[in-house]
């Protein structure tokens, strides 16, 4: 900072200006655990968040809640000082109040809501969501198999981030229909099939099982025999979009194993419609049950013939070819991760990630990392190991260890393995119900399904 403009400084330090103790004010409306993560910010921030005038701000209430102090009535009244003093941020401008607020974890922001109406208004803001911190994974929908105890092709949900999150995997807030069938889920939103008595056709729903606001639209004659996956960007947009894969079966009965897609159907919440339906020239094997990844605007779906399927929103559609092993067991796993797509191939003796650097280049894919299933769990010929998805911001894998019981039944673990440590640590036991594929749920907190229920 001993050279720049001074707009350059307050960037690289937004408190730069800032008297003390307005600076430790500002600090006292976070949650006590968050000041440790206020330290990280500067110097300065580290020397007045273990100063004994910060603590003496925190009442035991606070210490115990981990909640924002709220000014005492006393202090709405009074000089310009005491005004001050009763929102310290009163005469900041609103961009270097973001910038401040950004510097404190993602569940903090929450009760950072909780300190003014303007800091609700500007943390809820569309022009912020780039800056401001986001989710992170919590845990796993899953679709479940077990007659014995509940409804067939039903779905559970699997916490691997503590309980910050609860999530109640039975929907119960979605209004009842005959069945509700688990498709997709992409930051934060769930994408359901909701079958109605026949022979009605079935609706599409979206919902935000965090806010517990949802929404349907109609789907298409073919849409119960069709596959789709969700595309949703909330640094992006509030509005997502919904692909339709329908496979030469869903157009054709005689065709009764013809699963290759032939059309693609692409309906946007901001259209409030069905903008596109697309042929394609030569139609694409997709693999069903590994899910879809949806990055920059552009949905990316495996394919049993090496290649990744890429369809934007406009329904145009390129393949990229993927990295081959000779021992392959089945297609590659793609997921994204820090913004760079990556794919997982896994064969009969090891694991190899790879990420994509540029897919305008001859060389698409260059080698992350490989590691063998003996280095990981030992060698057996009864177990099936397979990456299920990876973190969105760190570099951890997930991944299920399937193994066949007597009566021929599956028992499941899952596991997760830090890449760069390659630590590898036990989770828990998914029993032999569960079935792929495994979505990701990061939670959403803001109000994106504007016109839902």
């Amino acid at each position: 900072m001993a050279t720049g403009s001074t707009e350059a400084d307050l960037m690289a330090d937004p408190t730069a200006k800032l008297p003390d103790d307005l600076l430790v004010e500002i600090i006292s409306r976070v949650p006590f655990k968050s000041t440790r993560c206020c330290k990280c910010v500067s110097t300065r921030c580290q020397e007045k968040s273990c100063r004994g005038g910060l603590l003496l701000r925190y009442s035991r209430l606070g210490l115990q809640n981990d909640w924002p102090l709220v000014a005492s009535p006393e202090m709405a009244t009074g000089s310009m000082e005491t005004a001050l003093m009763s929102d310290p941020t009163a005469k900041l401008p609103d961009d270097l109040l973001v910038e401040i607020i950004s510097r404190v974890p993602f569940k903090s922001t929450r009760c950072c809501k909780c300190v003014s109406t303007r800091w609700r208004d500007l943390i809820a803001h569309p022009d912020h969501r780039e800056k401001l911190p986001r989710s992170t994974l919590a845990g796993f929908f899953y679709k479940t198999y077990d007659i014995a105890s509940r409804p067939y092709d039903s779905h559970g949900y699997l916490s691997v981030s503590g309980n910050w999150c609860p999530i109640d995997a039975s929907l119960s807030f979605l209004p009842k229909w005959e069945k509700i069938d688990l498709l997709d889920c992409c930051n934060g939103l769930l994408l359901c099939r909701c079958s109605k008595p026949y022979p009605e056709e079935p609706d599409y729903l979206v919902c935000n099982p965090a806010t517990e606001k949802w929404v349907t639209f109609p789907a298409n004659e073919w849409s119960s025999e069709s596959y789709a996956r969700l595309g949703f960007d909330p640094a992006v947009s509030s509005h997502f979009y919904v692909f339709e894969l329908v496979p030469a079966v869903a157009l054709n009965w005689n065709l009764k194993y013809e699963y290759n897609i032939e059309e693609v159907g692409i309906y946007s919440s901001k259209a409030g419609g069905w903008t596109h339906q697309i042929e394609w020239d030569d139609p694409i094997d997709i693999r069903n049950f590994s899910g879809g990844t949806f990055l920059s605007g552009v949905l990316y779906l495996c394919s049993y013939h090496n290649l990744v399927a890429a369809i934007d929103v406009e329904g145009n559609c390129r393949f990229i070819p993927v990295p081959t092993l000779n021992d392959a067991r089945c297609g590659p796993y793609i997921y994204a991760s820090r913004g760079q797509l990556y794919v997982a191939n896994y064969g009969a003796a090891e694991v190899s990630i790879w990420v994509l650097e540029d897919s305008s280049s001859e060389d698409y894919w260059t080698l992350k990392h490989n590691a063998s299933y003996l280095q990981l769990f030992g060698s057996s010929s009864e177990e099936y190991y397979g990456v299920i998805s990876a973190h969105p911001e760190d570099d951890v894998l997930f991944i299920t260890v399937e193994t066949t019981l007597p009566g021929y039944r599956l028992q499941m673990k899952l596991f997760s393995y830090e890449i760069d440590s390659k630590e590898l640590r036990f989770i828990c036991d998914l029993g032999w119900t569960s079935r792929c594929p495994y979505l990701p749920y990061v939670p959403l907190f803001s109000e994106s399904l504007a016109d839902g229920h």
